[in-house]
């Protein structure tokens, strides 16, 4: 794949501004402190469906509807921010979605796909499952698959990479999570196309490592499992256009814990009352592991998305004062 250009993420954002304006980038004082940096957040959870995942849907649709022949309907595979961006964006431009969750998924991301006007189907253990039923149902129902990774995708996520980068051009260390790798290659074609020095960090749960696998090894290596409460980061099976992106331009790749991320979502709501989901806060608890590397430095999260399940969080508060 090739990186979007910056004429490409720009015509990008005009679209993209039409249905939402930018989020915020925030410089917390108490996160700052925590963190003894200076510590920038990126406010992806600000979007329409709480997640940056809503920019990839609205370039991606787009270019489908723009073409000679757009599809009546449409099909993908998620955990559900990704599902939230297609449905969102399927109902703007006037087209039937259905959305492939697998069991056991958030329940509220699946009552937030099924208000979005998309039609909801609950198949296989893991989000690799779901994504092969999907693409089954696709060939049958002759519908139009969504890939959930697509240079399209990146083009429009890179959307919210370069308002940060621009509002904070001398970040030192931008750390993003790795779901399938969009948002992190999102972080790369802007650094790129602005000519940054920025090191960027992905980020991964240690229960599903397959990205940090492939970065050390230098080539895709799936894993037998992955299961994390950071669902957004939730692969087993990474895509070998982003594994050559990230082991190309990635600085490194930090693996954090299950309680890592607990303690940086409660992190998040005690220093800025911002509600963060596994997956959005994966960045503080890389950061975190790192005190010595970002000291007194000029970092960058990007906080990725905002939905987590009352239930969980609820849980995951109480558990501090335990």
């Amino acid at each position: 794949m090739t990186l979007p250009r910056l004429e490409q993420m720009e015509e990008a954002a005009r679209l993209i501004v039409s249905a939402m304006k930018p989020t915020p980038e925030i410089c917390w004082a108490t996160l700052s402190e925590r963190c003894r940096a200076q510590v920038y957040v990126k406010h992806e959870n600000h979007t329409p469906i709480g997640a940056f995942k809503i920019r990839g849907g609205l370039a991606y649709i787009h270019d489908l509807v723009q073409g000679k022949h757009p599809p009546a309907e449409i099909i993908a595979a998620t955990r559900g921010n990704h599902g939230q961006s297609i449905a969102y964006a399927a109902r703007r431009y006037g087209i039937d979605a259905t959305i492939v969750v697998p069991q056991g998924n958030s329940t509220e991301k699946n009552i937030a796909i099924q208000a979005l006007g998309a039609n909801l189907l609950i198949h296989g253990h893991d989000f690799q499952a779901a994504f092969e039923y999907a693409t089954l149902q696709a060939a049958e129902r002759k519908l139009a698959m969504i890939p959930s990774f697509h240079e399209v995708l990146v083009r429009g996520i890179a959307t919210g990479s370069l308002e940060f980068l621009r509002a904070v051009p001398d970040l030192e260390t931008v750390y993003v999570p790795i779901g399938l790798g969009s948002g992190i290659c999102a972080m790369i074609a802007a650094r790129e196309a602005l000519g940054l020095a920025t090191k960027i960090v992905g980020v991964v749960a240690e229960n599903a490592p397959a990205y940090a696998l492939s970065y050390n090894a230098g080539k895709p290596i799936a894993t037998e499992s992955a299961t994390t409460i950071a669902d957004g980061v939730d692969c087993r099976t990474p895509e070998p256009q982003a594994v050559e992106i990230i082991n190309r331009y990635a600085e490194r790749i930090v693996e954090v814990s299950e309680a890592d991320i607990r303690e940086a979502m409660r992190h998040y709501f005690t220093d800025t009352h911002n509600v963060a989901e596994g997956a959005g806060a994966a960045p503080l608890a890389a950061l975190l592991k790192e005190p010595e590397a970002i000291r007194g430095r000029r970092v960058g999260l990007v906080l990725t998305g905002s939905n987590v399940d009352r239930s969980v969080f609820a849980e995951i508060l109480r558990a501090d004062q335990q």
